[in-house]
């Protein structure tokens, strides 16, 4: 697969994997793209990422590779998907205060695979998806997702797909709005 571009946060702090895919990065010649907290990305007319976090001015130093995972909004007309990465609690709290409302999407890719840490009910309710994807293996070996996060999200009236169960995952967004969601279980 050529890649022409990848995007990467900020990190608050410098490890292993990072150094790697910036020297492949380097190698291939790629475009880096390094993105903060207020960065719009322009796909083409009316799709666009809007970059949530982290803030390079408010980076969080607890469990920091996780907490500052790049949070990005989708945005395609009336459409909208919030990516999450693997933000726990402590990420959650400051979207919520930062965006209240503005976070709401139509679809959540769940934070850090369902995991307990993550899916507080004030981020839930601040979302309000009405799709929930969870990525996550079968039988791993964290427990993922966990069953008081998939209750929260069902609760709140989300229909929660996981990768575990239904494998995997494509939703198309047709010009008016209207989602197909397509699983194909291996």
């Amino acid at each position: 697969m050529k890649v022409e571009n990848v995007v990467i946060p900020l990190q608050a702090s410098n490890y292993d994997n990072i150094n790697t895919l910036l020297k492949i990065i380097n190698n291939k010649n790629i475009n880096l793209i390094v993105v903060n907290k207020g960065n719009k990305l322009n796909i083409e007319k009316n799709l666009y990422f809007d970059i949530l976090w982290p803030d390079k001015q408010n980076m969080i130093t607890q469990n920091s590779i996780n907490n500052n995972s790049m949070v990005f909004k989708l945005n395609y007309k009336n459409f909208s998907c919030l990516f999450t990465g693997d933000i726990e609690e402590i990420g959650e709290k400051k979207l919520v205060q930062e965006y209240k409302t503005s976070l709401k999407s139509t679809i959540l890719k769940v934070p850090h695979h369902g995991s307990k840490t993550s899916s507080t009910q004030e981020f839930i309710k601040a979302v309000e998806p009405k799709i929930s994807l969870i990525g996550v293996g079968l039988k791993n070996k964290f427990g993922h997702p966990n069953q008081e996060v998939i209750e929260r999200l069902e609760d709140s009236g989300s229909k929660v797909l996981r990768t575990d169960e239904n494998g995997e995952i494509i939703i198309c967004v047709s010009d008016d709005g209207n989602i197909k969601i397509n699983v194909f279980k291996k």
